[in-house]
């Protein structure tokens, strides 16, 4: 690979010269800039987006890697890129995000060309093919959500399946044996999203030893689906007297398909999800629920990615699960 000392030694000039140059920290001559800049372009030399701190090494820009898909739901994405990018600026660290849809070139460029002291992963799914490239870095990496293989990587998410647990105990405690459950979409679990059936699988464990029928159903992301399956569960099971919504666009539509239905809550239905404070706040959404947590764990995995840069010999790699909490605000009965 073409180096700072490989374009020096083809300018004539000295290394410190070409970092001058790259960084802009001293003013240097017209003929040498242009000497520095034709010997960059015929080795094929990538600038170093960090040239401008080369004496640490370090850019001060943390990449922020996201995948966004077609289908989904985009303001429960945006709850994390902000997480993650207000928890950088207090750090003194930039954002560069990538939002390529093949992520591992996305994440070999941005690493090997030395744009980002450290990379952060967003919407990791069971096997993620954005890891292996990341393990081979030179930065380190940390992910928001859990993988099959941690190895190697700091990761944060929340505790799923007790939050799965800890939302079907509430409603067990008051009488309910009849429950709805609106996951997310089928190609959430298609494509590895273990978020989706860790909370699944945990409801259906916990329904199962409290002899509570739990009525799995995968809900949609997108209109008008949204709305029309939200309205097709409800009428496929009647007798149900609680609705679980793990949903992030179905909980957003779900005011107005109950209100549109004539159905109060929680005379005749008791409602619980998952959302974070904001996120119900943006959607007006007045129901019991779990705190996501976005802003916990965003924070969590910049504090540990910057220790990582800043200390390298910071520990062993942690998997550190956020404690659900439980927020009544009055929807169950």
């Amino acid at each position: 690979m073409v180096n700072i000392a490989d374009v020096a030694k083809a300018a004539g000039v000295s290394r410190s010269t070409v970092s001058y140059a790259l960084s802009g920290n001293r003013p240097i001559s017209r003929e040498t800039r242009e000497r520095i800049d034709l010997a960059i372009s015929e080795l094929g030399f990538t600038v170093n987006a960090g040239a401008r701190a080369l004496a640490t090494a370090q850019t001060m820009v943390l990449g922020l890697l996201v995948q966004f898909e077609d289908d989904e739901f985009p303001p429960a994405m945006l709850q994390y890129i902000l997480a993650v990018s207000t928890a950088a600026r207090e750090l003194g660290y930039d954002i560069l995000m990538v939002t390529d849809d093949h992520g591992p070139d996305a994440v070999r460029r941005i690493t090997s060309s030395n744009m980002v002291d450290g990379v952060v992963l967003l919407d990791v799914v069971h096997d993620d093919p954005r890891l292996q490239p990341l393990r081979e870095a030179r930065q380190p990496g940390a992910l928001v959500g859990l993988p099959r293989d941690t190895e190697g990587l700091d990761v944060f998410d929340l505790d799923f399946g007790e939050a799965a647990r800890l939302i079907v105990d509430h409603l067990h405690g008051l009488g309910h044996r009849d429950i709805i459950l609106v996951s997310p979409p089928r190609h959430v679990f298609e494509r590895g999203g273990a978020y989706a059936w860790r909370f699944r699988e945990a409801a259906l464990e916990r329904a199962a030893r409290h002899d509570i029928h739990l009525y799995a159903h995968y809900g949609e992301s997108q209109q008008p689906g949204i709305e029309r399956s939200v309205n097709a569960i409800i009428d496929a099971r009647p007798q149900a007297t609680a609705l679980i919504v793990h949903n992030d666009a179905s909980i957003a539509a779900l005011p107005a398909v109950l209100r549109e239905r004539g159905i109060a809550v929680p005379r005749d239905l008791s409602v619980v999800s998952l959302y974070s404070r904001d996120f119900g706040r943006t959607f007006l959404l007045p129901y019991t629920a779990v705190e996501t947590s976005p802003d916990e764990l965003g924070r969590l995995a910049v504090q540990h990615l910057v220790r990582r840069i800043t200390e390298p010999d910071y520990g062993p790699p942690v998997v550190r699960f956020v404690e659900p909490q439980l927020t009544d605000r009055g929807s169950t009965a």
